[in-house]
């Protein structure tokens, strides 16, 4: 599958655009639109700086990364809503969490699992602590993935 629109505004919405380097919420040098590697996959480090095109550049590339991990984590028959929140939580969390967690076991059993919805919820923390924003950020993306409609 690719990555619809809604994923694509949802992850640019909640990751918010910088151009200049900053640490995220989990203490990792960041720009662009959340992203932890340039295109030539050298680290982003303190004190550096992209412009706009560079970070969009950088997404797009960035998200290609996450919408194979989630074509290769997802055994079951998702929807479009659905894969899009989940390249959206994997974006955020990285392939190698999102591929130990309840929240893949529970989609590959049975993607309608009502419980689904809490399993995004115990993503909401960094460094041990409870982060508005990625509260936030999950309610929206279980939201999405029991959305029935595509805009």
């Amino acid at each position: 599958m690719e990555l619809g629109n809604n994923g694509f505004n949802l992850i640019k919405q909640f990751e918010g655009c910088k151009l200049n380097s900053y640490k995220c919420s989990a203490g990792v040098w960041t720009i662009g639109y959340g992203s932890t590697y340039y295109l030539d996959n050298t680290m982003v480090k303190e004190n550096q700086s992209i412009n706009q095109d560079q970070a969009e550049n950088l997404y797009k590339k960035t998200l290609l990364s996450y919408v194979n991990c989630v074509n290769k984590l997802v055994k079951s028959k998702i929807n479009q809503n659905q894969f899009d929140s989940l390249v959206s939580i994997c974006y955020n969390i990285g392939c190698g969490n999102l591929g130990k967690s309840s929240l893949i076991k529970k989609v590959n059993i049975n993607p309608n699992d009502p419980t689904i919805s809490e399993s995004f919820s115990l993503w909401n923390k960094a460094g041990g602590k409870v982060i508005r924003g990625l509260t936030t950020r999950r309610a929206s993306e279980a939201k999405l993935y029991f959305k029935d409609e595509i805009v």
